[in-house]
């Protein structure tokens, strides 16, 4: 008996398998109850007395020897299976959670393709620009606030390198090194020095337009307008332009649209007048044109420029700002059918 107990142990400290079919059937030739461990069990009643102890504490050992050995080919097989491309398939399933585009940039997309069915095009620059691309070639009186520190973030104490406060910079770029026609669209992050509140921040996103060539004029800039209003609030958005002023620009206006909540009929979203602001635009100055290297005597040109934030709120009625860069997912998640 002894003897059979070593030939098997020397069997089973040996033992190998190539698949869990090979494991499974190691188990059932030793361990099994028609096995060779179990059938030595059964013949341990024919053992003489005065061996039945050693005999007996060499088959337990035997077996536990083969139950250890067998759960040792099956642990290696399962590891080897799920180490594939540092996958582990043995961790259960969990569902993978998707994600939503941010609304300024849904909205920002938007916007986009509006003005590229208009034949714009995108143009894009520096975010940390020079002071003549953001004042001076705009036509920034020298003594204008927006040069003034409490105004905006100037690099380095530098009185010429600065962060841009819109993207009209990239518009007086372009002019320099293009010859008309020009039809842009100038989307990007702009920085004023503002305290952060619901209602302002001292970061935000523009979209500008620019359209430079010969015999521009003002109704080619009311048609425009009132074709992206009616595209991007609904067929029946009305516009109406109010005289105002920008050092970039003259004539220059502010536009205001129907208020998408109420149709124009007053609530308190749009303070009861039935209109709601959300860009300024005009003619460019031909003192920006001739700037820019550009003959204001042959061109002329229109310009337009909205915030990204407020086309949002009006889309979306979100209505503090800091929502947008606080990156709360129980917020995004409310735009997942947008996206």
């Amino acid at each position: 008996m002894i003897e059979k107990i070593n030939t098997l142990k020397a069997q089973i400290e040996n033992l190998a398998a190539a698949d869990a079919g090979e494991v499974e059937a190691l188990r059932i030739k030793y361990l099994s109850k028609k096995g060779e461990i179990s059938l030595l069990f059964n013949d341990f009643r024919n053992v003489p007395a005065e061996e039945k102890k050693a005999v007996g504490q060499a088959l337990n050992e035997l077996k536990t020897l083969a139950t250890e050995r067998i759960n040792a080919l099956r642990e290696g097989l399962a590891q080897d299976s799920s180490a594939v491309d540092g996958l582990d398939l043995t961790r259960p399933a969990a569902p993978v959670r998707l994600g939503t585009r941010h609304p300024l940039s849904l909205v920002r997309e938007e916007i986009i393709a509006i003005f590229r069915r208009l034949g714009f095009t995108i143009a894009e620059g520096p975010e940390i620009e020079d002071d003549w691309h953001v004042f001076s070639s705009l036509n920034f009186a020298a003594d204008h606030p927006a040069r003034d520190m409490q105004d905006t973030f100037f690099v380095q104490r530098s009185p010429d390198v600065l962060l841009r406060t819109h993207t009209s910079s990239v518009q007086s770029r372009v002019m320099e090194s293009s010859k008309p026609p020009i039809r842009i669209i100038c989307p990007g992050r702009v920085y004023r020095n503002e305290a952060i509140s619901a209602r302002a921040h001292c970061f935000f996103h523009q979209v500008e337009a620019l359209y430079v060539d010969r015999n521009v004029s003002f109704a080619d800039l009311r048609q425009t307008l009132l074709y992206f209003a009616q595209e991007m609030f609904g067929p029946d958005t009305q516009i109406r332009l109010r005289p105002s002023y920008f050092p970039f620009t003259e004539p220059s206006a502010e536009m205001d649209i129907s208020c998408n909540l109420c149709g124009g009929k007053g609530c308190s979203f749009c303070k009861g007048t039935g209109w709601v602001e959300i860009l300024g635009c005009g003619m460019v100055d031909p003192n920006v044109l001739q700037a820019c290297g550009i003959d204001p005597a042959e061109y002329t040109g229109f310009a337009l420029g909205m915030g990204v934030e407020r086309i949002t709120n009006l889309k979306y009625q979100v209505k503090d700002l800091r929502m947008f860069s606080e990156n709360d997912v129980r917020f995004l998640d409310e735009f997942t059918a947008a996206r």
